[in-house]
């Protein structure tokens, strides 16, 4: 365990807590708002999603691969009182057999992973046939200029909060063999402007 990862857990609910206040709950919400079934949530972090699921939700697995973040995971889920069930797995490779899941949930997850595109892969694997990914995340701009400028700042995201900030990952999402039918480009509340861009929506695996 290093004492960065350990560092970013202890301190992520603090930092994350303006914007989720200004609107990124909000949207965390709208997000959630379609999940139903048998639902998984790729790289649940503290469990900032936990008490926005719906009734329609019939069984809850959160993963999450950072040892740090799981402890601080499983205590939110305990004191919430959950029902979901968390485990240690990263999202590239999902313990889990084919077709398991109704749904897919990940909201500023995709931009942390190790290898997007197999993680998009391995979820679309264990979604059933007509199954569904709901999506948060913030991507590469459309803007040139601001394209750019995530370009030459990335190090810096990098280093402060994990993430690469330019990744387009709309296209991956769509490379791994997603239909994408719902899709908003919105913004990343209260964050500067070069991790400003962001995406949601709802992307279906072949029926």
């Amino acid at each position: 365990m290093s004492l960065r990862a350990s560092f970013f857990a202890m301190t992520y609910d603090r930092f994350m807590a303006k914007a989720e206040k200004s609107g990124l709950g909000a949207l965390r919400q709208r997000v959630l708002a379609g999940a139903a079934g048998q639902v998984i949530e790729i790289g649940g972090g503290t469990g900032a999603n936990l008490s926005l699921y719906g009734p329609a939700v019939e069984s809850l697995t959160v993963t999450e691969p950072m040892v740090p973040m799981l402890r601080r995971l499983e205590r939110h889920v305990q004191e919430q009182g959950s029902a979901a069930k968390v485990l240690r797995a990263p999202a590239e490779d999902l313990p889990f057999d084919d077709g398991t899941f109704d749904v897919a949930v990940s909201t500023l997850v995709l931009c942390g992973v190790d290898d997007q595109p197999r993680a998009l892969r391995e979820i679309r694997r264990v979604l059933r046939p007509g199954g569904r990914l709901l999506f948060f995340e913030h991507v590469r701009s459309d803007d040139p200029e601001v394209a750019r400028l995530q370009d030459r700042l990335n190090w810096l995201n990098r280093l402060i909060v994990c993430c690469d900030c330019n990744r387009a990952t709309l296209g991956t999402i769509e490379q791994a063999g997603f239909t994408v039918t719902q899709l908003e480009h919105t913004a990343m509340p209260e964050s500067p402007k070069f991790v400003r861009p962001a995406i949601m929506g709802v992307a279906t695996t072949p029926a």
